[in-house]
């Protein structure tokens, strides 16, 4: 089969590593790729959100299959459009219709999708300019600190957390009236904060049947100690510590399971991924932390793909079939019981304004770990160079998380380029609290 993968981040090359290793992938495209891509098949000068062009892509390299990575094109369609072109309709796409993928276009959305299901999430309201001075009133009912979400996509930059009651009405009045997130924050969710630990759960679903594939934590700040901006993230850990196998039987009761029967329910075609944002909180509760969905995203996350995808052992092309078929019950998930640690290196001054273009080294150099590209290009001589904010990073497997941390951290020193960054503490929070739970 050949198979079309669309999108150029860290995460497609990650799911790219493990198409190629399929037997039942005959030619692997990516589009548009990354020079880290270009190693499991062929990268393509597409656009994902050109859809004709995707269109005029999947006949002429007979494609049989199309697995969507960014949520751009779910969020604007994709799946439908394909749905509705005749010559398209047999082709296999991994990526929910775009009625599913609102779970992640909106927020707003997602909130009454969780208060209809009964899935436990944070109290909130949504507002706009016309409402605005609601808002306000909604901001005095809270406890300090006030989180504020863009409704609409912001590519994940458009969540506010304040402690200022002044300051949150200032940033409600700047983001629904002053467009600080573009259309995206027209409207805007105002939810009560939720202490405790943020963890992601990952399922792959037929809309009917799912199959919860490994945890994972990422480290969204770009300072030690998460402080600072938020990124797209900068390291993530699989699978996550305190996550055992009774949580995740809470987790699938009172969340997995209601949600995809939620999706059935309503009669939202789904094919491809949930990623499930929780918020773990009674941390120290003699049952076990109560987790709190505080988003949805209709794809993998990165970089926890880039820690959850080396630890499946299945044939995912197989696991993809089953989906597109409507038979996921049948397929075998299989998982490693090994960790997966991942650290991402960004170029200085990100996520604001940074340089492209520099020289990467020492990617050769690196053995014994996974070299994930996010943000990379070559130029015509074949120099590795930068090209993106996010530009790679390494993934180690191993017994335990100690040890997959610090090789993942011993390869990242073999890789250099002018004004390299990473953060040095990924991790560290989970093995505090793993040394916290041993037993005297």
């Amino acid at each position: 089969m050949n198979i079309l993968l669309l999108g150029s981040g860290g995460r497609e090359h990650a799911i790219a590593y493990k198409l190629s290793q399929s037997a039942q992938c005959q030619n692997l495209y990516i589009a548009p790729g990354n020079a880290g891509t270009a190693a499991c098949g062929t990268n393509l000068d597409l656009n994902p959100e050109d859809f004709e062009g995707v269109k005029k892509c999947v006949e002429e390299k007979h494609i049989g299959m199309v697995v969507v990575g960014p949520e751009a094109p779910l969020v604007a369609g994709i799946a439908d459009f394909f749905a509705a072109e005749e010559s398209l309709r047999n082709v296999k796409l991994i990526g929910p219709s775009k009625a599913g993928a609102a779970l992640e276009g909106s927020k707003d959305h997602a909130k009454a999708f969780m208060a209809r299901h009964a899935i436990p999430t944070a109290r909130y309201r949504t507002f706009t300019a016309e409402n605005v001075a609601e808002g306000e009133q909604f901001l005095e009912s809270l406890q300090p600190p006030y989180v504020l979400k863009a409704d609409g996509l912001a590519a994940g930059k458009g969540v506010l957390i304040i402690n200022d009651l002044a300051e949150a009405k200032q940033e409600l009045h700047n983001m629904v009236e002053g467009g600080k997130f573009g259309q995206a924050s027209s409207r805007v969710v105002i939810e009560e904060y939720l202490e405790g630990v943020e963890m992601s759960v990952f399922v792959l679903t037929d809309g009917h049947n799912y199959k919860i594939l490994p945890t994972a934590k990422d480290y969204k700040r770009i300072g030690e100690g998460d402080t600072g901006l938020n990124t797209g993230g900068m390291g993530s850990v699989s699978p996550v510590p305190f996550a055992d196998k009774e949580f995740m039987r809470k987790v699938e009761r009172l969340i997995v399971a209601p949600t995809v029967k939620g999706l059935a329910k309503e009669k939202t075609p789904y094919c491809g991924f949930i990623f499930i944002g929780l918020m773990c909180c009674n941390m120290q509760s003699a049952d076990g932390p109560d987790p709190y969905v505080i988003e949805y995203n209709v794809r993998m996350g990165d970089p926890e793909t880039e820690s959850v995808f080396p630890r499946i052992k299945s044939d995912v092309v197989d696991l993809f079939i089953h989906a597109a078929n409507g038979t996921l019950d049948k397929a075998t998930l299989d998982i490693d019981p090994r960790y997966a640690a991942c650290v991402m290196m960004v170029a200085k001054g990100y996520p604001e304004k940074y340089a492209k273009g520099r020289e990467i080294s020492g990617v050769d150099e690196v053995e014994g770990s996974l070299v994930f590209h996010a943000g990379t290009r070559r130029d015509a001589e074949g120099r590795l160079l930068t090209n993106g904010g996010r530009v790679i990073c390494t993934t180690t497997l191993s017994e335990s998380l100690p040890e997959a941390l610090l090789k993942s951290y011993y390869a990242a020193e073999h890789i250099k380029w002018s004004g390299r960054y990473y953060r040095h503490d990924i991790g560290q929070d989970l093995l505090r609290m793993m040394i916290d739970r041993q037993p005297l």
